[in-house]
């Protein structure tokens, strides 16, 4: 049925049993044309162009009676070209549906591909326009019909039991022997039984997956002959990457997608994805035309006086959520992958920019904001901010309302100081235990506002971007030099300590420091408050040979390697066992923050500091660059649970400790960074006051097992 003319129809390809109706927003265009396009036409020989009539609250549209799904289609868009004001149609340039369900191909690199003139090294002037026709180096938009398959319920874990994943779709099983070659890197890979184990077992709650919106490659990746690997280039944020299924129809990419989510769920693991909406694949004013420049760039992006982009990613351009159509875009694109898909919830890339108001300044009470958490569907599921981009005032870890959690960087960066100090060059007294103890007992300083409570720190260590896990204990100082850039990209500041050696070394004892230092930092993360989140890899051990910026290597480099040796596996066994310690101990999982003076009997898990001679902390000892030894006391006994004690000893030699005061009973001793597997060590039970010697750059666990 055609719609009415003053009803706007939803915005993408809809399809039913009368056909298809095709909507766009272009609110700066004089014409819009619908181009079809027959299946297998690469170079735009069959093309139909279609006049769209409708048009109302600048949304083009048409209906078609006689298409339906798998119709591959574009957009041509004529309007003004005035650079100077941002406005660059060019109807020479086949264009992308912003809500294209699916897509089939990829844009490749050539000079049509650009909306102004260039040469073949794509260098000219980005105020002329380019008449050369797009059409056959241009990947389709495809017709999808929606999914008739029932999502399977959605496994709601609290925030207090939720343990995260980081993961890469290609790389988690790329290398996996015990799945079939053909599943390996795809969507249908992270559904098989065999990851399905590791995650079990490892005792994940949570599967967050880079970017799994289409993408292309950057221009000087392309160039190279390299590839972006993690995919934070978008080119549709409503269409899964075809790269990454087993199947090769685009229909049956988006099933597959959503199968492996409904896997997942049988499977009570929860899928979230990380978006990118900060900015897009069309990069600077003098990148490609594939999509949103070309059909309203004066309304997608952020643009200057001089109709340039605004630049708070680092990647060439911002989109502009202050317009409602492309606020509106994002939400739709979140409610498709929630509402269809099944997902869980999101991790926003670079999530300040999202957030930006007329000013550019950043705005807690941003519409987009007030949309998302007032949405009966998005505002129950699971947001994770990037709570920083590279704009003016740009660092906002903390200052994002509820119910967002965000990536606490002032976490990660506080565990490495605290255990990786280069003794080489650094003097062990030179990091205190103050900021320690805050980022152990939830980060209060940066998320005690809206109510949020310590849930809302994801702690980490080490994420995708940076070093591994592992490379952290090897590397001072980034290799990065395989990405191409002179080793000048990639971060400076990684808080690193190679341990006296640079790289790879068959020192036994270097390796059995480095492997402490591993333990050291995972049970660091995975014990303190808050919401710990590992890399996918870090369980056992993967290393990157010191790149920390890893996004153009899609390659052993990246992909997780399963050929797990004694020490991997004794790696991984550790990382089961902490997490299950997690589970075990509700005082781990504290879901408000801890009263500064604590009370007996008040249902609260308490809290209680001491130091190295099982003195409670004061004013004095938490501002001492000296003290190096802190006991984290957490007292369950008011809420049901166990007590626990957790000793965190960072001096460089031995040490003898003196274990704080406890009324009855003693501390058993149930974990040690020192033991190379969670079980080669003895429970020894030590009586409360007692002093016992702790190895140096070491951390225990006790268990308070009272009497009566």
């Amino acid at each position: 049925m055609r719609p009415h003319r003053d009803i706007a129809p939803p915005l993408g390809a809809t399809a039913d049993d009368e056909g298809t109706t095709f909507a766009l927003f272009a609110a700066h265009a004089d014409a819009v044309e619908l181009c079809l396009f027959d299946e297998g036409d690469v170079d735009g020989s069959t093309e139909r162009r279609v006049p769209m009539r409708d048009r109302v609250h600048h949304v083009w549209s048409t209906h078609l009676p006689d298409v339906g799904p798998g119709q591959r289609y574009g957009y041509r868009v004529h309007g003004p070209w005035r650079p100077s004001h941002g406005l660059r149609h060019n109807p020479a340039k086949l264009l992308l549906d912003p809500y294209a369900r699916a897509i089939d191909g990829v844009p490749r690199w050539s000079p049509e591909l650009f909306a102004h003139e260039v040469d073949d090294r794509f260098a000219g002037s980005s105020d002329v326009r380019d008449h050369r026709d797009s059409a056959g180096v241009m990947a389709r938009s495809v017709v999808v019909a929606p999914s008739k398959a029932a999502l399977v319920q959605r496994r709601r874990v609290p925030w207090t039991h939720t343990v995260i994943y980081e993961a890469h779709v290609r790389g988690a099983t790329l290398r996996h022997p015990g799945i079939p070659e053909e599943l390996r890197g795809t969507y249908a890979g992270l559904a098989h039984p065999e990851f399905l184990r590791h995650l079990r077992e490892l005792g994940v709650t949570t599967l967050e997956l880079l970017p799994v919106h289409a993408f292309m490659d950057e221009r000087h990746l392309a160039e190279k002959g390299m590839h972006n690997y993690w995919g934070y280039n978008t080119l549709s944020f409503f269409a899964p990457h075809a790269a990454y299924a087993v199947a090769d129809d685009p229909a049956g990419v988006v099933e597959e997608f959503r199968a492996m989510v409904r896997t997942m769920h049988e499977h009570g693991i929860e899928v979230i994805l990380d978006v990118v909406f900060n900015h897009t694949c069309e990069q600077g004013h003098d990148g490609p035309t594939v999509c949103w420049r070309g059909i309203d760039s004066a309304s997608y992006y952020r643009l200057d006086d001089w109709g340039h982009n605004v630049d708070v990613t680092g990647c060439g351009n911002t989109v502009d959520l202050r317009n409602p159509y492309v606020c509106g875009m994002v939400l739709d694109s979140l409610r498709y992958w929630a509402g269809e898909c099944g997902v869980d919830g999101f991790r926003y890339d670079l999530a300040v920019a999202l957030a930006r108001g007329p000013q550019d300044d950043f705005n807690a009470d941003h519409a987009f904001f007030v949309a998302l958490r007032t949405d009966p569907v998005l505002a129950r599921l699971k947001h994770i901010a990037e709570p920083w981009d590279i704009g003016m005032q740009g660092w906002r870890t903390g200052q994002f309302p509820p119910p967002f959690c965000e990536w606490n960087d002032r976490f990660r960066d506080t565990v490495r100081t605290f255990w990786l100090p280069d003794v080489a060059t650094t003097s062990e007294n030179g990091h205190g235990v103050d900021e320690l103890a805050t980022r152990l007992s939830g980060s209060q300083d940066l998320f005690h506002s809206g109510d949020r409570g310590p849930s809302a720190s994801i702690n980490y260590v080490a994420s995708h971007d940076g070093y591994t896990l592992a490379d952290t204990t090897a590397y001072e100082r980034k290799h990065n030099e395989p990405n191409g850039e002179l080793n000048r990209d990639g971060h400076g500041d990684n808080r690193s300590w190679n341990h006296g050696v640079e790289g790879l070394t068959s020192d036994q004892t270097v390796l059995a420091r480095r492997r402490r230092s591993v333990r050291n930092l995972l049970a660091t993360t995975l014990l303190a408050t808050g919401t710990p989140m590992i890399c996918a890899g870090d369980e056992f051990g993967r290393t990157q040979r010191g790149n920390n910026n890893a996004y153009c290597q899609d390659n052993e480099t990246s992909w997780l390697d399963w050929d797990l040796g004694p020490s991997r596996r004794d790696l991984l066994a550790t990382t089961q066992f902490l997490l299950g310690l997690r589970r075990e101990h509700r005082v781990l999982r504290q879901p408000s923050f801890f009263v500064p003076t604590p009370e007996s009997g008040d249902g609260i898990v308490d809290v209680l500091w001491y130091g190295r001679y099982g003195e409670k902390m004061t004013a004095a000892a938490w501002q001492d660059p000296r003290c190096r030894v802190l006991q984290m006391f957490l007292i369950g006994d008011d809420v049901d649970a166990r007590t626990l004690l957790l000793v965190f000893q960072g001096k460089a030699s031995d040490e003898e400790v003196r274990l704080p005061p406890l009324t009855g009973g003693g501390f058993r001793l149930v974990w040690d960074s020192v033991w190379e597997r969670p079980d080669s060590g003895e429970e020894i039970v030590h009586a409360p006051g007692e002093v016992v010697p702790i190895t140096a750059d070491s951390m225990r666990v006790y268990v308070a097992d009272r009497q009566g």
